[in-house]
């Protein structure tokens, strides 16, 4: 099976630009060009399965590296604070206007430069049209600047006086909707909803009391390790009838909506008055974020720089827009439904094997495994041994996690980067094997060790040949060779 990561222009196009690339850089700094390229073989070696990661063309990797790097754009598109902004202003529009028609979003906003910085946009925005708003108008003043002192003062007290409501972390939210650790915890008034102790599903009745007692200005909903599809028509109509702006974070699940795999209720976009995502995901692209939102919110939205961001990436813009485009080609929606077609092969085949998975299985791309309870193991142990035996994981909290969010009580597996390589279900019910054979053969290294671990040599040699086999039958970017 021919690999999607292939670039439409021909692999010797690529295999040419990437090699000249690693030789300008080695003539300058060869430890640098060394890392880059150990990155690679380290890739090209281990079976990706976290989450959050995924492999960017070659044509996205390259549109990073360019001089559009060199040029200053602070501001907006025509209305930049630096002069000869004219082939950023381009990028910027190709770019937003790839996002817009790929989401048929009102507006999209494609300066963040990750998703932290695309949730910040997003909350200072609906802080500005709900609480600075309604301030200048009662004081009759158009900016800020123009407040008398007095007025400045309750106008601070009553930005930092807020409340938003969120998914829990331990029950698969994200550090950025409004954890303490996070800024946005430093922000808001912050409260969280859980799922359903038995089912591990969210429960939408338990949410809308919460959300009419708390009161909320924003009502968060997206998740980083919930492995069902939430319903934003429900949850919109939650946050009205709490007066609350309704806000979704799809980083990690914005490749499935560019492919039509969410729709109706499970697409956040028709529903949430702001969304926001990351571009490097399921998405498949460069490091990075946006937000899409409404008209009425596009205003304050486009007012990200200088609200929280400074200088954008036009580079990353570049690379953006290269991803966005591809996501739009009709092999993007195959793409996105394979991605849940492995995820689903993958819990599958953990389940018949023995793994207790949280809420009993997956919707989308992510699966959430309990070690703790399957196999005795700490997150940390599991993701370890699996390291060893040739397989990328990372550790996760399981809901109301009694080893706290450092050791973890699960593991975060996901499919999009395999998807990617050209995997399919047969080959990750597979992997379930290689996961359960690796963590039956690990232990920990003391009866109070949470991150210590022992695992059988023989067992961590089979599997690393395992995943030999199965990446010899997908290599990562065959036409680079370095």
């Amino acid at each position: 099976m021919t690999s999607p990561v292939a670039t439409p222009s021909g692999t010797a196009s690529s295999a040419a630009a990437c090699a000249a690339a690693l030789d300008t850089i080695a003539a300058v700094e060869p430890d640098v060009a060394a890392a880059i390229a150990g990155e690679l073989a380290s890739q090209r070696r281990q079976l990706k399965l976290i989450a959050s990661e995924n492999y960017a063309s070659p044509a996205v990797l390259l549109a990073m590296g360019n001089w559009l790097s060199d040029k200053y754009a602070e501001g907006t598109i025509g209305h930049r604070m630096y002069a000869g902004c004219e082939a950023v202003d381009r990028v910027e529009s190709i770019a937003a206007g790839h996002a817009r028609a790929l989401f048929r979003a009102d507006h999209a906003y494609v300066q963040p430069h990750s998703g932290i910085d695309a949730n910040l946009v997003a909350f200072w925005a609906i802080l500005a049209r709900r609480v600075e708003e309604p301030a200048l108008t009662t004081a009759g003043a158009g900016h800020v600047n123009d407040l008398p002192a007095a007025e400045w003062r309750r106008l601070r007290e009553d930005l930092h006086s807020q409340r938003m409501l969120g998914m829990a972390l331990d029950a698969g939210g994200h550090l950025t909707h409004g954890f303490r650790p996070n800024i946005s915890g430093k922000l808001f008034d912050q409260a969280s909803y859980g799922t359903h102790p038995e089912t591990g599903l969210l429960d939408y009745d338990a949410i809308a009391a919460q959300a009419r007692e708390f009161r909320p200005l924003i009502l968060l909903a997206g998740y980083s390790a919930y492995p069902r599809n939430p319903n934003f028509a429900r949850l919109r109509e939650i946050a009205e009838d709490a007066g609350a702006t309704f806000m979704v974070d799809m980083a990690h699940f914005a490749g499935l909506v560019a492919g039509g795999v969410l729709t109706g209720d499970l697409d956040p976009v028709p529903h949430a008055d702001v969304v926001t995502a990351t571009t490097h995901k399921s998405l498949r692209g460069p490091r990075g974020g946006f937000v899409l939102c409404t008209g009425e919110y596009a205003p304050f939205v486009d007012k990200g720089c200088p609200m929280v961001l400074g200088g954008p990436l036009p580079h990353v813009m570049a690379a953006k827009a290269v991803a966005f485009a591809e996501a739009r080609r009709p092999s993007f929606a195959g793409y996105a439904s394979s991605i849940v077609a492995n995820a689903r092969a993958l819990a599958e085949g953990l389940q018949r094997r023995g793994t207790s998975l949280v809420t009993g299985g997956t919707d989308n791309h992510i699966v959430l495994a309990d070690v703790a309870a399957s196999f005795g193991l700490t997150g940390r142990q599991a993701e370890s041994a699996l390291l060893e035996a040739g397989v990328v994981t990372n550790r996760n909290s399981v809901p109301r996690d009694p080893n706290g969010a450092w050791y973890t009580s699960g593991i975060r597996l996901g499919t999009p980067a395999l998807t990617t390589l050209g995997f399919g279900p047969g080959e990750l019910d597979e992997i379930s094997a290689i996961i359960t054979a690796a963590l039956r053969a690990t232990a920990p290294a003391s009866a109070t060790a949470r991150a210590k671990y022992i695992i059988d040599p023989r067992v961590a040699a089979d599997c690393r040949a395992r995943c030999a086999d199965l990446l010899g039958r997908h290599p990562l970017y065959p036409e680079i060779e370095l």
